[in-house]
């Protein structure tokens, strides 16, 4: 996404341009066993905010998990690595970048977190990720090692962020054959850059339609981009409001589920090179896509009041800027009716 380990955004990139978890927690329960209750009791709320925490430090504010503001929902931890083997999987904590954090108490903080309601996923990709699932052999690496770091660390799911590219059939095999494995409460997201997300023949776009029974949201990075077009076919410019909404149309009248959209911003000025928002634009663009209110010059044909709500890059970010954008966007997504 936009994400940059070594620089102040997520992705220097390109300029150019649900069976939900609670239903998959439901069916838990009716299989019975307590872990599938307590996934239950986590299933990610109706209206959520997704955040991505930096397993790195970039200048932003170094955050231990259990610093995440509590207003984040969904909390991603950037990023997974690449080993040697295709579509393999590792996670290594910067103990050192962040100030001594031990594996140990990252993984008790997770705990904590998802104790405290919120899913803990692990995003694959980032600006510089090289994971890649081209066959059927990388697509079984990628399932295997990312339920083995699920079972390891106790992470919920995963989010797919590879901004190189994929490969939609072996990406949904992947996907697919995780969830199998990992049952009730699996979360998954997806952040896609606006141009993967411009057509239903895009990889990316096909790649969430085909996981659409297992997918939790797709948070689409509407900066670093600029100009796009909208589902009314005219062009719009990034860091407004008809920007967001008019892109989000593209997906909520492509396939995917009001649920199962997101609008992912810089959560400040600093944490992209492009498209930032304030946090008030991205409540106007909530409420114009939910309500119908509150909309630039481009007004949807229909309301999506089961629009999911919004993504953060990043927490640190959003610490650094006093958490201004969680505190502002947190409670507009969690009082969306």
């Amino acid at each position: 996404m936009d994400h940059v380990r070594g620089s102040t955004r997520r992705k220097a990139g390109s300029v150019i341009g649900l069976a939900t978890a609670l239903a998959l927690a439901l069916t838990g329960l009716l299989t019975g066993g307590a872990d599938n209750a307590e996934a239950a009791n986590r299933a990610v709320p109706k209206h959520a905010v997704t955040g991505y925490w930096q397993n790195f430090d970039n200048g932003a504010t170094v955050q231990k998990l259990s610093d995440v503001q509590d207003e984040y929902d969904i909390i991603a931890v950037s990023f997974a690595d690449a080993t040697s083997t295709p579509g393999e999987l590792a996670f290594h904590l910067d103990s050192a970048g962040l100030g001594g954090y031990t594996v140990d108490q990252f993984k008790a903080d997770i705990k904590a977190k998802k104790a405290a309601g919120k899913s803990v996923i692990l995003s694959v990709g980032g600006e510089k990720g090289a994971v890649s699932v081209s066959d059927s052999a990388s697509a079984t690496a990628f399932a295997d090692s990312a339920y083995k770091l699920m079972q390891e660390y106790g992470f919920d799911g995963v989010d797919i962020d590879l901004e190189n590219g994929l490969h939609s059939d072996y990406m949904a095999q992947a996907l697919k054959s995780l969830a199998g494995k990992a049952g009730s409460g699996f979360v998954l997201t997806m952040a896609p850059q606006t141009v993967d997300m411009q057509s239903t023949s895009n990889e990316y776009f096909k790649t969430a339609l085909a996981v659409k029974d297992i997918l939790t949201v797709v948070n689409m990075q509407y900066y670093n981009s600029g100009s796009m077009l909208g589902c009314d076919g005219k062009v719009y410019s990034q860091g407004t409001v008809d920007f967001l909404t008019a892109l989000a149309c593209i997906q909520l009248e492509g396939g995917l589920s009001p649920s199962q959209v997101g609008i992912g911003v810089p959560a400040s000025s600093k944490a992209a090179g492009g498209g930032y928002v304030s946090p008030s634009v991205v409540n106007q663009a909530l409420d114009c896509l939910a309500k119908g209110t509150s909309c630039g010059s481009f007004k949807p044909s229909k309301t999506y009041p089961d629009i999911r709500g919004a993504m953060a890059w990043s927490t640190n970010w959003d610490a650094a800027d006093g958490s201004s954008w969680s505190k502002a966007v947190g409670p507009h997504v969690h009082g969306l009716s």
